[in-house]
């Protein structure tokens, strides 16, 4: 029997507020372990949260980025469970009022586009951290991330693959990352998912008994976590059995899941009101003002930089995979105006010294502007391609303006078309048999003679230039005596 993959995420994605969600303790990640802590972060008794209203804002950022609707009566609930790294007994999350609704996000999947819904996004604070010491048999707690904010994403069960779900993440990571609500760094623990998984015949209206694999932290980890949990239901169900409803976890290095527990329903949390919190009031002005300071978003980026700059599809697609790139791409465009050459500048030989180097396109030693004035350089033929190339390794290493390595180097090209005559004359004149060759017919032979020229002159002479007239001269010595 073929059976259908069933996958939902629930995606985490910590904000990048200064202070906690609901305490004035700083969200910062790296701190030495219970620093960032305070009478919120403990749960003391008598400690009241207070709401931070940037992380409101960011919800409502990504409310709108993902076409969902935002609830203007919106509130707190108390989730019951008893971890160490839960001071307070309780997880403040939202339930069945969240902040936003019904949206949906579009993934890209081997050149195929597929709609995912998305059911609630809602707010909630995030657990401290469990240190296991094996060499001394204990455990220690870290607070620091306790009270940090978090947004959690649910999709609809509308995943197919493995592929599809890792394809859902990276578009997810992309859009926090744009609108700057997060570094969706995973090694940070930054952005983190949970994968609902289940099987069914193909055809089959009714959904599959669900696993749910906790607290995965990277893409390729998803796919191979699904990947192999597909196996190991379709076995399970080939077999006769039955799947069981269970808690996972994903063991990286063996590369299978592992049951932790049985799987909790909400009934579980015992959820009820926060009655420290009062419900949060979405005005409609209060959802333009946030929408009015959003940047532009992926897909109207790829839109523009097809219909208005004219790039490809597969080079919107490199920009738009991260906001630094198109920033630093929209940036070289402001001063030289040209979006293929900055793009291809950018896409070739920066990213190349950039892994390298092992640099981030923030680390880059050449500024955006920096670049869009070497590309000014080569559109107004100051220099050629080639020396660009040059130009741009020295501006890498050093930092220089491409002007002053052009200065100090001597690099302008040559363009005087009386000097790259003579080049041209002395070139035919060296090479008989090969003009022969030409004026026989061998027109294949062109290119050697433009080459002989650049060579010639070291490079320096203007490629156009030295085309056209070794044309002008080839064509002339056609109507006249051959040589030799």
């Amino acid at each position: 029997m073929n059976y259908e993959i069933v996958i939902g995420l629930e995606t985490h994605v910590q904000l990048g507020t200064h202070s906690k969600i609901f305490a004035p303790s700083s969200a910062e990640f790296g701190a030495e372990p219970n620093q960032n802590i305070d009478p919120v972060t403990l749960g003391l008794p008598g400690s009241l949260p207070v709401l931070n209203r940037a992380v409101v804002e960011s919800a409502i950022m990504l409310g709108v980025a993902t076409n969902c609707e935002i609830r203007r009566f919106n509130r707190f609930a108390r989730k019951h469970y008893f971890y160490p790294d839960l001071p307070k007994g309780y997880q403040i999350s939202q339930f069945d009022e969240p902040i936003c609704e019904r949206g949906r996000l579009t993934i890209s999947v081997e050149d195929s586009q597929r709609t995912i819904g998305i059911k609630r996004i809602h707010m909630e604070e995030d657990a401290g951290k469990n240190m296991h010491d094996a060499r001394t048999l204990s455990s220690l707690v870290d607070l620091n991330r306790a009270g940090v904010p978090l947004l959690e994403i649910v999709s609809e069960p509308d995943l197919r693959s493995p592929a599809e779900a890792a394809a859902y993440l990276r578009a997810i990571r992309r859009l926090v990352r744009f609108l700057g609500i997060s570094d969706g760094d995973m090694e940070k623990g930054s952005l983190r998912c949970d994968a609902n998984i289940s099987l069914r015949p193909v055809g089959e209206l009714k959904f599959g008994t669900r696993a749910e694999i906790k607290n995965i932290n990277s893409f390729k980890f998803v796919e191979r976590a699904l990947e192999y949990e597909v196996a190991r239901q379709t076995a399970v169900l080939v077999g006769g059995g039955q799947v069981r409803q269970e808690t996972l976890t994903f063991d990286s290095v063996q590369e299978v899941t592992r049951s932790m527990r049985g799987k909790e329903e909400s009934a579980d949390y015992r959820y009820f009101p926060d009655p420290d919190l009062p419900p949060i009031v979405v005005e409609e002005s209060w959802v333009h003002d946030v929408q009015s300071r959003m940047p532009k978003l992926p897909d109207e980026w790829q839109r523009d930089l097809t219909e208005r700059y004219g790039l490809s599809t597969y080079d919107a697609a490199v920009l738009t995979s991260e906001r630094a790139s198109i920033d630093y791409f929209s940036a070289a465009f402001e001063v030289c105006g040209n979006a293929r050459a900055a793009c291809n500048w950018l896409t070739s030989e920066l990213f190349r010294l950039l892994n390298k180097s092992n640099f981030d396109i923030s680390q880059s030693p050449v500024k955006p502007e920096a670049l869009g004035a070497l590309i000014k350089l080569i559109d107004s033929e100051v220099i050629n391609g080639k020396m660009a190339k040059a130009v741009f390794e020295e501006m890498f290493a050093t930092s220089k303006s491409p002007e002053s390595i052009v200065q100090e180097k001597g690099l302008r090209q040559i363009t005087d078309e009386g000097e790259i005559l003579k080049a041209v004359a002395a070139v035919l004149e060296k090479n008989p048999s090969q003009l022969q060759g030409y004026l026989a017919g061998n027109e294949r032979l062109l290119g050697f003679f433009v080459g002989q020229v650049m060579k010639a002159t070291g490079g320096s002479a203007n490629p156009r230039k030295v085309n056209e007239i070794v044309i002008a001269e080839l064509n002339g010595r056609r109507k006249g005596p051959v040589l030799g």
